[in-house]
């Protein structure tokens, strides 16, 4: 009896350490960098995550065909709206977002793909995961074993085949709030109706 009562509290305390489908710190700033598969694309830049009010700003720099490209963007999914900056010449464009907010992290229903560990074997370790989807075909997604704070972010997006996302720097918490409300000579911008509506992915795939 007693050796039965020993597995089970064994298999339980298994069961517990099973990773689960998890969402990452509502609040992060970080680095990042991005590349895709199909086109001679690179870039690195710096993001702010707001899973509360639900707001992305990324400052990026992009080298694609040779070629340059500075970008910072706002994007407030609630209010359906992103915000293309450019604090240089004042000025702002404002377009439809057509996107839902996808939390960072592991989406419910993923399935757990593999378990390792960077460095030091006694280190916690970070679990990758597998998840379907609609708009974006496929993505794996890559988080810290505790704490859920995203390491890699790889998914699949017509025309450009592969994109992988890496995450660096990552801190817990808004370095500088501010820089996730647009500028104020954005108030007067208008909104692009004329134009189709944005998917923020799109924005890691400029174009010429």
């Amino acid at each position: 009896m007693k050796i039965f009562v020993a597995l089970a509290c064994l298999l339980a305390g298994c069961l517990a350490q099973r990773p689960h489908p998890c969402e990452s710190p509502p609040l992060l700033t970080g680095g990042f960098s991005v590349f895709a598969q199909n086109d001679d694309l690179f870039g690195l830049g710096k993001y702010l995550y707001d899973a509360i009010g639900e707001r992305i700003r990324v400052f990026e720099l992009v080298t694609l065909d040779n070629q340059t490209f500075t970008y910072d963007v706002l994007a407030n999914y609630r209010e359906q709206v992103l915000y293309q900056i450019n604090e240089k010449d004042k000025t702002c464009q404002k377009s439809p977002l057509k996107a839902n907010f996808m939390p960072l992290g592991v989406p419910p229903g993923s399935s757990l793909v593999a378990q390792s560990v960077l460095g030091d074997s006694s280190r916690p370790g970070k679990d990758s995961w597998s998840t379907p989807g609609q708009e974006i075909r496929r993505f794996m997604t890559t988080v810290t074993e505790f704490g859920c704070v995203p390491v890699t972010f790889v998914y699949q997006l017509k025309p450009y085949g592969w994109m992988h996302v890496s995450y660096f720097d990552n801190v817990i918490g808004i370095t500088n709030p501010d820089q996730l409300n647009p500028p104020s000579f954005c108030s007067d911008a208008n909104t692009m109706t004329h134009e189709e509506p944005v998917d923020f992915m799109s924005l890691f795939q400029p174009k010429n």
